[in-house]
């Protein structure tokens, strides 16, 4: 629909904004017809698609993020959650737009929250948790290239000083007064870059708009999602 409509208007360039079109492989069709496209094609959208190739790259790129399993079996759920704690990192695998998560210091609420998602038929991510302020940084990458944006910081939390559960986003501002000056720089160079060069290397370069959203703990920054 996206190429017919974009053929029929004669459009030069499209420009591709949530996720979910990227991951199902819009991008790659109007690439296909010869158009101009501005989005990773759907084999580089798995970045942000699934967290485990997400981690499967970052892992081949020496990237830092959070220790990470995946299980697909409601029967492997409780030893799973014992390998973690004393809070408790859990995610649906898949696109959940910022809302399928639980950081949780209580493990059955933890534990309820993995089980629903199994129930659900999907696949459950359980994380160790990271310290340290978060932020967002936007990339713009075209294979190896990567051009950063200015850093910004999400507000995820729907209640005041940031308690109550995550959202998908309640609104972000920037610049980032308290981020050392060269963190850009930092993030560009350990962890942008290499999971770029990682993609290519993999033959699906990502072109578009990279967004890292990362943890900024005492050993530096680490990556929290893409």
């Amino acid at each position: 629909a996206v190429v017919a409509l974009a053929t029929e208007l004669d459009v030069g360039l499209v420009v591709i904004g949530p996720e979910v079109p990227l991951v199902l492989g819009v991008a790659d069709a109007v690439r296909a017809a010869g158009i101009a496209c501005f989005g990773p094609s759907a084999a580089a959208a798995r970045i942000e698609g699934s967290k485990a190739f997400a981690k499967d790259v970052m892992v081949a790129a020496g990237v830092r993020t959070a220790h990470s399993e995946v299980v697909d079996n409601p029967a492997e759920l409780d030893a799973a959650l014992d390998r973690f704690g004393p809070t408790w990192v859990v995610k649906d695998d898949g696109l959940a737009a910022g809302k399928g998560v639980v950081v949780s210091a209580d493990r059955a609420a933890a534990r309820e929250h993995g089980a629903e998602l199994l129930e659900q038929g999907h696949p459950v991510l359980l994380e160790s948790f990271l310290d340290g302020p978060e932020v967002s940084l936007f990339c713009l990458v075209d294979g190896e290239t990567v051009v950063p944006l200015l850093p910004a910081q999400d507000h995820k939390r729907v209640g005041e000083g940031d308690t109550g559960p995550n959202t998908g986003g309640m609104g972000a501002y920037t610049p980032l007064p308290w981020l050392p000056e060269d963190m850009v720089e930092t993030i560009v160079a350990d962890i942008v870059e290499p999971v770029a060069a990682e993609l290519v290397r993999r033959g699906c370069p990502f072109s578009g708009l990279l967004y890292a959203g990362l943890a900024i703990g005492s050993e530096g920054p680490a990556v929290v999602e893409f």
